[in-house]
């Protein structure tokens, strides 16, 4: 049977140390913000290459929480992608803040050059996502956050151990922002995420907000959130970041099967590498004539397939007040974007499956 994602096969391959890891916190009778958080907030820093890195509650509030540590509030703007989860445009929402949004390319990824004219006195920031496992166009963003005084915080909730130029998505902005909900591909059991960064004075800041904003307890120096990632999931993650590297490896060479079966494939178009960069194909995802066609025969043949996303941010209920507004290569792509089913414990078999039946599909 193929799974769009397997996370109990993981958790079978991973089982002894796991339950181990659990077993430990639970005799240690510390649940929250104790060494397990701590080990694993090194851990991370140090696979990525950064100095600091702070374990919250889930991806959204690392996003919330950096935008807050930067004191990005009402009336001032960040500039972000219209295409993607709408976490990263509702954490902009949640501090005041005003969503600038700036159509995509043909990696799915805000366009680095269209990012310019939108920049004005009110703009405070830029907020890009390395959607579906590799980095943004991120040297232009950056070189254009320079330029003009602008914070970087990436949503790197997708590009766990993706690099660009080998650097890790996530350390290129003065912060980069994951979550670990269980599907990504460092995923904990429940919800988790992580703030990371080189700066001290700002890493201080969020470790306060993530904490109620106490600087010690009950010492409230700021009005913070209560976003801190257990114990019981950081123990897990450090076990699983030590398979993350080839648990990404055993993705790209599922990626290069699915490409070398279906390159031929007129109907189709494959997921496009950036120049210099690394995917870790969280998702693989096509564009396809005759999408919801194709899914439904996909389906008939036992074969999941999902749509990430099948409405743009802008179009979404929740954001009323931009749905007037028309952003066509983003809307384009959800008339056409389909995930296959990727994931670590797939088989070459089951690519080999899922290929025939998308060439039998257009064949007929």
């Amino acid at each position: 049977m193929i799974l769009f994602n397997d996370l109990k096969q993981k958790y079978l391959y991973l089982q002894e140390e796991i339950d181990l890891a659990i077993k430990s916190v639970l005799k240690s009778g510390q649940y929250i913000l104790g060494e397990q958080v701590k080990n694993f907030e090194k851990e991370f820093a140090s696979y990525l290459g950064v100095k600091y890195c702070i374990g919250v509650g889930n991806g959204s509030e690392a996003l919330q929480i950096a935008l807050i540590a930067l004191d990005i509030k009402s009336g001032d703007e960040v500039i972000t992608t219209p295409y993607s989860m709408a976490a990263s445009t509702i954490a902009i929402r949640m501090v005041g803040a005003k969503p600038v949004f700036v159509d995509i390319d043909d990696y799915f990824h805000i366009n680095a050059e269209k990012i310019e004219p939108k920049i004005n006195s009110r703009t405070k920031a830029i907020l890009p996502v390395h959607l579906y496992g590799q980095v943004v166009d991120i040297e232009k963003i950056k070189r254009m956050a320079y330029k003009h005084h602008l914070y970087l915080i990436e949503d790197a909730a997708q590009a766990h151990g993706a690099e660009y130029k080998n650097k890790k998505a996530g350390t290129f902005g003065d912060f980069g922002c994951f979550s670990f909900y269980p599907t990504k591909n460092l995923g904990a059991f429940g919800d988790g995420g992580a703030i990371v960064t080189n700066n001290k004075k700002l890493y201080d800041k969020c470790l306060m907000i993530r904490n109620y904003g106490q600087k010690n307890r009950y010492e409230h120096e700021l009005c913070g959130l209560n976003s801190r990632l257990d114990e019981i999931q950081a123990a897990i993650l450090s076990v699983e970041l030590k398979y993350l590297d080839k648990f990404n490896k055993k993705r790209n060479i599922l990626a290069k099967t699915y490409y070398k079966l279906l390159k031929n494939v007129k109907y189709i178009q494959l997921p496009q590498i950036r120049r210099y960069s690394t995917h870790n194909f969280h998702l693989f995802v096509i564009e396809a004539y005759k999408r919801d066609e194709l899914m439904n025969f996909l389906c008939r043949n036992n074969i999941p397939s999902f749509i990430y996303y099948p409405i743009s941010i802008p179009k979404q209920k929740c954001f009323a007040e931009f749905n007037h507004l028309s952003f066509p290569v983003a809307e384009e792509k959800t008339n056409k974007v389909l995930s296959l089913p990727m994931h670590p414990f797939l088989q070459i078999k089951d690519i080999i499956y899922i290929s025939q039946k998308i060439i039998e599909f257009y064949e007929i």
